[in-house]
């Protein structure tokens, strides 16, 4: 059976220099090597180390690694306060951030449907607008939330129907000055934020009528990021691009789907409330809106059905007869 313990003391070694400035052993007598005694020199030691450090010191540098990664640690660092050093914010008066100032006029374009609607020729800048007459891409706003700093996006799904998803967006923010995380008398610890859009057959065109999860997505966490930074230009994914053309899946059901639209609506209130049983009864409460200065469209005079009027134009007018 094999003893474990300590290895025996062996006798004692010649050790011999080259001239290749290495060390050799020379037995006396025939026996094991001890690892444990290492021949050393002043000159050429023999350690593994001592060997790769005298590599090192050769004409070869390796890699600045650590260069990169200071670079990309001073690009993403956050203060205390819980701002990115690296960039220079705007500030309000009562010194929170001003997120509006923040946002890179690149992302801003002109609402062409503010503009047409009012028959005004469509600015081929931002320069000068105000905030409702422009829009901000999707890529403005997310730039916007990471120079906020967040730890997470949820989505909820509230509602999912062929022709209309709604979707709630919950962003949990990281705390900084302005919601620090331990509560005071003025500003809460809660740094989370929701809010909800929907996508419909309705207000939405073309390709995208097959997309509504997505729009809906999109447009959720717009208007999260929007209202808790409080920016009040609308996003281009919120806006309603169905053109007042409904475009509905093809389905069977077509009389039911057609009340839920704004057109729909409106016939039946006009039906109901205005007593209209054909669109020209309508057509002829439209002229007595514009006589006493309640309604004005110059288009309408080119609407033939109830389907002929844009979606927006239908929602204002319900709204004009629900307050009759």
């Amino acid at each position: 059976m094999a003893k474990r313990g300590r290895p025996r003391k062996k006798p004692a070694e010649e050790a011999v220099e080259n001239p290749q400035g290495t060390v050799t052993v020379k037995d006396t007598q025939p026996s094991t090597v001890d690892f444990n005694q290492v021949a050393e020199t002043d000159e050429h030691p023999t350690t593994w180390s001592a060997t790769f450090n005298e590599t090192q010191s050769q004409d070869i540098e390796p890699a600045n690694i650590s260069s990169a990664q200071e670079v990309t640690t001073n690009k993403y660092s956050r203060g205390k306060d819980g701002l990115l050093k690296s960039v220079e914010y705007e500030y309000n008066e009562d010194g929170s951030v001003n997120w509006r100032a923040m946002v890179d006029p690149k992302h801003l374009f002109p609402n062409k449907s503010w503009f047409e609607a009012r028959n005004k020729a469509v600015p081929t800048s931002v320069d000068g607008l105000q905030d409702y007459q422009l829009l901000i891409k999707l890529a403005g706003i997310k730039e916007l939330a990471k120079l906020r700093g967040y730890n997470s996006v949820r989505y909820n799904v509230i509602k999912c129907e062929k022709d209309h998803v709604s979707i709630k967006c919950e962003i949990s923010w990281i705390p900084n000055f302005e919601n620090p995380i331990s509560e005071s008398d003025f500003i809460p610890a809660s740094t989370h934020f929701e809010d909800v859009a929907n996508a419909t057959t309705d207000n939405t065109s073309s390709f995208a009528t097959k997309f509504l999860e997505t729009i809906a997505a999109n447009r959720a966490f717009v208007r999260c990021v929007r209202n808790f930074l409080n920016v009040h230009i609308v996003g281009d994914d919120e806006i309603d691009k169905s053109n007042g053309t409904p475009q509905h899946p093809e389905t069977e059901e077509v009389e039911p789907i057609k009340k839920l639209t704004p057109n729909g609506v409106l016939e039946s209130l006009a039906s109901s409330k205005l007593k209209c049983a054909s669109y020209t009864d309508f057509k002829d409460k439209l002229r007595e809106l514009w006589t006493i200065g309640v309604y004005k469209n110059e288009s309408a005079k080119d609407w033939g059905t109830y389907d002929d009027i844009p979606a927006k134009e239908a929602r204002l007018l319900i709204n004009i007869i629900k307050q009759d």
